[in-house]
């Protein structure tokens, strides 16, 4: 098939002028220092239709050949013993092992470790930033939420997504996690297995997938998008919390979310260095993305009303609380545009607990040592995690 020439199709559109002329793509542009332009949108446009064919293949030797237990049971296997030239198993697999058991030249365990301690450092303000900038924030980019609409990602809850989510997030954000055979590495092959397992279902079943339009389904420009989330989005969702770090931190940050994505199978050129380059690549792609949409809102919604089924809170009260706290935080994180396209509900006093929060965060900067600080951050994600992981486990949300 004879692909289309993408262009930066909503470049002149209002939302896409808006978000980078006064709205969070101004902040960001000021954050980073940023130069945007479309110098270099034919170097990147075609990923839009290019995906993780090495993927593809692991799944339709292993998972689609038997049933999907015998296929993931097979593969962790690989992941913890490790795959050589010598082995009978699939050409896909020996592929797919050779790439990420060889570790690139560029990588720094140092700075690894720095990026992992910002992550923990930053306590719940990282769970914050994930949920109520990084994830939401994304809903607003209605190509980009297409797989997710078209699995019915919405029936299975926001409780299950966001579980998942912060189960990959933690384990891939601590001390040597992507070691080969360690957790976070296991969750990298994991994650890049069921996005090709989730391709080729929706190439599949889903004949009105519109591949012109959409892009091919969780195509590699979307997954660097994604990407840039965990690292530039987050990271301006801690500064303005009011959190600093070092320029050891930040680049730690930028070092160990490339790692994830070299993991992931996102193509090397795609994954920026740091965030001056990752808001210029983030520019081109917003370009080609149009705003909300009905089912952005409905994921919107069904991730704030989340709080009101989180049954670690005993009192509907308290989670009625939650709620409101996640939507002040939504609106003092995202740009007033955004917030409204997706209908995240108006509330009084909304600036109040953010705006505490930054009092704090500087008090407790200046109090607590670092040492401390990643420490007790790391425990308190981990609590978090573990009643995530107990409800999603003991509930419906299958």
């Amino acid at each position: 098939m004879e692909k289309a020439i993408l262009q930066p199709r909503f470049k002149d559109s209002q939302h896409f002028k808006d978000f980078w002329i006064k709205g969070n793509g101004k902040q960001l542009t000021d954050f980073s220092g940023a130069e945007v332009s479309f110098r270099d949108f034919e170097k990147f446009a075609p990923y839009f239709y290019h995906v993780d064919e090495i993927g593809d293949e692991v799944v339709k030797d292993v998972y689609l050949t038997k049933k999907f237990s015998e296929g993931s049971k097979e593969i962790e296997g690989y992941i913890r013993n490790g795959v050589s030239e010598s082995d009978n198993v699939p050409q896909s697999v020996k592929k797919l092992f050779s790439q990420t058991q060889h570790v690139p030249e560029w990588l720094d365990y140092d700075l690894l470790k720095s990026g992992a301690e910002l992550c923990m450092r930053s306590n719940l303000d990282s769970l914050i930033s994930l949920r109520d900038y990084c994830l939401i924030g994304g809903y607003d980019y209605a190509y980009l939420n297409k797989p997710l609409i078209v699995t019915e990602a919405l029936k299975k809850g926001a409780v299950k997504r966001l579980s998942e989510t912060l189960d990959f997030w933690v384990n891939a954000t601590r001390y040597n996690a992507l070691e080969i055979h360690a957790k976070g590495y296991e969750f990298a092959i994991k994650t890049r297995l069921i996005h090709s397992y989730a391709r080729l279902s929706i190439k599949k079943h889903y004949k009105e997938w519109d591949t012109e339009n959409w892009g091919e389904p969780i195509n590699s420009w979307d997954m660097m998008a994604t990407y840039i989330g965990f690292s530039l989005v987050f990271l301006h969702s801690l500064k303005k919390l009011g959190n600093t770090f070092s320029v050891e931190e930040e680049k730690g940050l930028f070092h160990l979310w490339k790692y994830v994505g070299y993991l992931l199978g996102i193509p090397e050129k795609l994954l920026p260095d740091d965030k001056k380059q990752a808001t210029e690549y983030f520019y081109l792609w917003t370009s080609v993305q149009p705003p909300a949409d009905k089912d952005s809102a409905l994921l919107a919604h069904s991730l704030l009303n989340e709080s009101l089924e989180y049954p670690i809170l005993k009192f509907k009260f308290q989670r009625k609380n939650l709620r409101y706290l996640h939507i002040c935080c939504t609106w003092f994180l995202l740009d007033d545009d955004v917030c409204r396209r997706l209908q995240i509900p108006d509330v009084p006093n909304r600036n109040l607990f953010p705006n505490t929060k930054i009092i704090i965060n500087k008090i407790y900067d200046n109090l607590v040592n670092r040492k401390a600080r990643i420490k007790r951050g790391n425990k308190a994600q981990l609590k978090v995690l573990e009643d995530y992981l107990r409800v999603a486990k003991n509930s419906n949300f299958h």
